[in-house]
């Protein structure tokens, strides 16, 4: 068998076994495969860093895209994957695992700088939104992000009330640029 059928073979083999894993109960009770205590584990980061590597290269819809950040510590440029999630006409990122993600520290520290890639290389500025604003982002955001639901405790068909009991725990940043 030639080697890009066999590759073609694994990604089918990966993208069903995925689908199985979505449908299951360890995603559905906080994804606990890939995150621990709210912080991806090694499978976490491994499988983050292949996701960003596709969506950075433009494969996968329009909103599903990589975000480069600089490290805060180490100063090092990484990339994770990210849903935009859009509310007015405008885009947003939302942090699913709250205020322990990485990305959030690093955008912090580099006061909002960073990149977006989809196919191509775009420079941002990210603006964090007030906690008492990000409720309605936040459930828009959910409509769209189906891998972020097991990580925010509000059902997605919830009434706004419920996302504003929550909202200050998930960091929600406007994208401009």
């Amino acid at each position: 068998m030639r080697p890009s059928r066999l590759l073609l073979l694994g990604a089918v083999g990966s993208a069903c076994a995925y689908a199985l894993y979505l449908r299951s109960d360890a995603h559905r009770h906080g994804n606990r495969l890939f995150y621990r205590d709210g912080r991806p584990n090694a499978a976490g980061r491994w499988v983050g860093r292949g996701y960003a590597v596709v969506l950075g290269l433009g494969l996968g819809p329009s909103w599903a895209v990589a975000l480069e950040t600089t490290g805060h510590r180490t100063g090092r440029v990484s990339a994770v994957p990210l849903v935009i999630g859009e509310y007015r006409e405008q885009r947003y990122l939302v942090s699913m695992l709250g205020e322990r993600s990485p990305w959030v520290h690093n955008m912090r520290a580099a006061d909002g700088r960073a990149a977006i890639r989809h196919g191509r290389r775009r420079e941002v500025r990210l603006i964090e939104v007030a906690p008492e604003q990000r409720a309605p982002i936040i459930k828009a955001y959910l409509a769209r992000a189906y891998g972020a639901r097991p990580h925010i405790p509000v059902d997605p068909s919830a009434p706004l009330e419920a996302f504003e009991a929550i909202a200050d725990r998930y960091p929600v940043f406007r994208i401009e640029g």
